[in-house]
């Protein structure tokens, strides 16, 4: 009897988180849509655990600052990084040998690290320095689970949908800490109240 109560209790618990995600996907104004060269990706926006990460990033591609950046570090089993708006630009810019060292014109931000949120596959993060407060607008997207993240960087969002995509990234060298010659990049970034 205990174990039903139990393996109901899971269920309903799983379908909690599943609807609090899925309510945070419905937001279109927390909602960011990345195009790659394979489709979109879908972002649920979490402002509830990080706002002002989330307004910066917001702010960011309203500006159009995300468009054609490099996912310059990319770890097969860990995760793929982009954002680096200054040296990462595919189309303006882009220095092979600088991208993932800048920001953006904006403000380093305060860290608003999470003690009730895990980086597990589909976890976007915030890049930062050793310092906890120097995070800009550089992101991650995680392919699996990272224990050693949790409670170290800020989480900004949860992938909804196109995670196959994230998937599909070009990977770095591992012996090069991820580094990736030649990356893929984000096409357009868009919040999906702009449409």
């Amino acid at each position: 009897m205990q174990l039903k109560k139990l393996a109901s209790f899971l269920v309903v618990l799983a379908g909690l988180v599943t609807a609090s995600v899925s309510a945070f996907a419905a937001d279109p104004e927390n909602t960011m849509i990345i195009t790659l060269k394979d489709g979109d990706v879908t972002i649920a926006l979490r402002p509830d655990l990080a706002p002002k990460h989330v307004a910066q990033i917001k702010k960011l591609a309203r500006q159009g600052a995300y468009d054609n950046i490099a996912f310059h570090r990319v770890i097969d089993g860990f995760m793929a990084q982009t954002g680096d708006v200054k040296f990462g630009n595919m189309k303006n810019g882009f220095s092979a040998g600088a991208v993932g060292t800048g920001g953006s014109d904006l403000p380093d931000l305060p860290a608003e690290f999470s003690t009730s949120e895990r980086y597990v596959r589909g976890v976007v993060g915030m890049a930062r320095s050793q310092d906890p407060n120097s995070a800009n607008s550089q992101f991650f997207i995680m392919f699996a689970p990272a224990p050693p993240l949790d409670g170290q960087y800020t989480i900004v969002g949860n992938v909804v949908s196109g995670m196959e995509l994230v998937d599909n990234i070009k990977k770095g060298d591992e012996a090069n800490n991820g580094t990736v010659s030649d990356p893929d990049r984000m096409i357009k970034v868009r919040i999906a109240a702009d449409k």
